[in-house]
């Protein structure tokens, strides 16, 4: 069984002291791939640092929405040369987050509409962030559409009319931990099934959202759990684990234009 994180923030020091066993675990578990995700300057040098150290390990770069405040023109050009490097593979994690309001709405708007502009001149998928944003986020996507959006929607947790239209853009879901939680999870779960095989991801969001059974031992998530979300969803959709992981190892791939080998 081959499995891909999708969405990983290996670059947070919840990994300083024993960083060589979580990747020793991953690996035990069958993740041969793993997508570093940037959230700032400094994340997203860290996360290129990181994917340059393993064949295995692909880098992400952008600007979260929590640090839009911080965000400016310089910050976006920098990215933009480490965009170069050849283990990057996509722009993000970007997008709005009207829910804790770490930055303000004006300022998420203006650099999440910029991001989208210079990822596709790049020619990059994008990794959206999206909370609360009551429909704006929604907006500025179709504004922005051209034919199709190529992305995916990180740690997807909406409901059953936004889960269409982001498909109806063109977009591939993200699902994260939460799908195992037998309470948060319930909406999500019943949505699943909606999802077409070919626009279906797995994540981690490590160190956050730790699925069950691991979230019972451990607060902090790593790559090998992504195993738990695969195998929940092969229940879910009463299919064989290999067969679906099979499936959504070639639908990071494609994704992210990468080789399956």
């Amino acid at each position: 069984m081959k499995l891909f994180d999708s969405h990983c923030h290996l670059d947070d020091r919840a990994y300083d002291k024993d960083f060589d066993s979580v990747i020793k675990r991953a690996k035990n578990a069958g993740v041969c791939k793993i997508m570093i995700v940037g959230i700032d300057l400094k994340s997203s040098v860290k996360a290129v640092k990181l994917a340059e150290s393993n064949p295995g390990f692909f880098a992400s770069v952008g600007v979260h929405p929590h640090d839009s405040k911080e965000c400016s023109d310089d910050t976006l050009n920098f990215l933009r040369d480490l965009s170069e490097n050849r283990k990057v593979k996509a722009w993000g994690e970007t997008g709005l987050d009207f829910n804790r309001m770490f930055s303000p709405r004006e300022d998420q708007e203006k650099w999440f509409i910029r991001q989208l502009e210079i990822a596709d001149e790049l020619g990059f998928p994008v990794i959206f962030h999206e909370r609360e944003s009551n429909g704006r986020f929604l907006e500025i996507l179709k504004a922005h559409e051209k034919e199709e959006i190529k992305g995916v929607m990180h740690c997807f947790s909406g409901n059953k009319k936004e889960l269409k239209e982001y498909l109806d853009l063109g977009l591939y879901i993200g699902i994260t931990g939460i799908v195992t939680i037998m309470s948060r999870g319930e909406d999500l779960r019943n949505l699943i099934p909606m999802i077409p095989d070919d626009r279906l991801l797995i994540e981690t969001d490590a160190p956050y959202l730790t699925p069950a059974p691991e979230k019972n031992q451990t607060r902090r998530n790593e790559p090998a759990f992504v195993k738990s979300v695969l195998f929940k969803l092969a229940e879910i959709k009463n299919e064989d684990p290999e067969t679906i992981s099979a499936r959504i190892f070639e639908n990071t791939c494609r994704l992210f234009d990468i080789p399956q080998q």
